[in-house]
């Protein structure tokens, strides 16, 4: 029985943006740029989570963001109230980005000005989570006001992803969300997962946050010596 094309095409299309993306990897290591790409079901507060991340951020390190969307520049728009250099990425109907679309948004971009570039994409959990972007860590969010349960809905993002963000926790009470149960449902799928708790509103762990990107990035440039 022949595989179904459909499935052949997939993979094609896949390993063609795993090329670029090792490319674009190669570029930002040696650019000295630390990647971040951020993912979440959409409502989960990404946006308002990196609008703060760059605000707090920028003062001391040289940051800016692409953010990819369906169809509108509103969330480059938010961003871009943190002063910080951003760029929105249309997709259209593709309901994530790929290599290629980050390649070709950054190419009036000289990578060397900048010290963290984040990559804010579209507001699905499925289909990033096959699609390497040439980053150094993935984010997946999700919010308080989505149930603790998400993880077990979504075992594949939260497999491919580095960090869980758990945001909106100024909400928590009021939604009655259980933390311990969220806690076993990432860590259920994903043991030894690093959660971290954040508030964009109340600012609640986003300073530790900040400090863990820059953390992690003398990591990789100590590595990469």
């Amino acid at each position: 029985m022949t595989e179904p094309r459909l499935v052949e095409v997939r993979k094609n299309v896949l390993k063609q943006n795993d090329v670029i993306a090792r490319a674009l990897r190669e570029r930002f290591h040696q650019a000295g740029v630390f990647v971040v790409s951020l993912v979440s079901s959409p409502g989960s507060g990404k946006t308002a989570f990196l609008e703060k991340t760059l605000t707090m951020m920028r003062p001391h390190h040289r940051v800016a963001a692409l953010v990819g969307d369906l169809a509108t520049e509103n969330d480059a728009a938010r961003l871009a109230r943190s002063n910080a250099p951003v760029k929105q990425i249309i997709t259209g109907t593709v309901c994530h980005l790929d290599a290629a679309m980050v390649e070709n948004a950054l190419q009036d971009w000289d990578l060397v000005d900048l010290d963290f570039l984040f990559i804010e994409n579209v507001g699905n959990l499925v289909c990033p989570s096959s699609y390497d972007l040439g980053e150094d860590l993935r984010l997946v969010l999700m919010s308080v006001t989505e149930g603790e349960d998400k993880p077990l809905k979504y075992p594949t993002i939260f497999n491919s992803a580095d960090v869980a963000i758990l945001s909106k926790l100024d909400l928590a009470t009021a939604v009655e969300f259980n933390w311990d149960q969220a806690q076993r449902s990432i860590q259920s799928v994903r043991p030894g997962m690093m959660v971290i708790n954040t508030s964009a509103k109340t600012e609640q762990g986003m300073s530790e946050f900040c400090d863990f990107l820059v953390q992690r990035s003398r990591m990789r440039a100590a590595i990469a010596v």
